[in-house]
């Protein structure tokens, strides 16, 4: 990874804003496990301005995709207000282990964060945060099954417990999945397809799509991805 991949990576760009494809196994800012994160590329998104783009919300490191970066701090401001006020719509793609209880559902568990600094985990808990997720399955093979998510909360790993709360796990999840044979070199199997933001009172709001990366493809086939796009895509965002 280099700042031209980086560069390669981008999805949308305006004055306010860029969103990139952030790959699996990228931290976005520095942590105990790697100083390898996203930090260090950041000045090659500047495209002239005097200061390069800040992180306007997070993805985990092993997660890819869609993620919205503010250019400025008017921009931030204005992003962390409609990401604090749930107008932000994000969608992802998961590929999990299990077989969903239903065709579509909302799971409401809070969440909260339990363990020390360097063991954390988070877990369903009556005294958490309020947590979200709308979910329905798009496909399914024997075991798995490709499900879309739409988080109206933002909390940590969030996507990962909740789904593991309904009996399936993301694919590749070694912290809160199903031990298996293979499953600690598979990679998570979580894409943050698509984002949707209201950044502009009178325009058309902004939606950048993230193509699905190649540790996804296989699985997604087998539950009935075909390679195009699935009746809740929109179009990738250009400027």
């Amino acid at each position: 990874m280099n700042a031209e991949d980086i560069r390669a990576r981008l999805l949308y760009r305006d004055a306010m804003m860029l969103v990139i494809d952030k790959p699996a196994g990228l931290a976005v800012h520095a942590g105990n496990r790697s100083d390898h994160h996203l930090g260090q590329y950041l000045d090659a998104l500047s495209f002239g301005l005097p200061n390069p783009p800040e992180l306007a919300h997070r993805l985990d490191r092993d997660t890819s995709g869609c993620l919205v970066l503010g250019r400025h701090r008017q921009a931030l401001r204005r992003l962390g207000a409609l990401f604090s006020h749930g107008r932000i719509e994000k969608v992802y793609w998961a590929v999990t282990l299990g077989d969903p209880p239903a065709e579509s559902g909302v799971i409401d568990r809070p969440l909260a964060k339990v363990g020390p600094a360097w063991s954390w985990k988070v877990k369903i808990d009556d005294t958490g945060q309020p947590s979200v997720t709308e979910w329905r399955c798009l496909g399914r093979a024997p075991g798995l099954a490709w499900i879309e998510c739409r988080p109206k909360s933002g909390r940590t790993h969030q996507l990962r417990v909740h789904l593991a709360s309904i009996g399936c796990p993301i694919l590749g999840d070694r912290t809160y999945g199903r031990s298996a044979e293979g499953e600690e070199q598979r990679p998570l199997h979580l894409h943050a397809r698509s984002v949707t933001i209201p950044l502009y009172p009178n325009k058309p709001p902004v939606t950048a799509t993230a193509p699905v990366p190649a540790h996804l493809r296989a699985a997604l086939t087998a539950c009935g991805w075909s390679g195009e796009t699935a009746p809740t895509d929109q179009a990738v965002a250009t400027s």
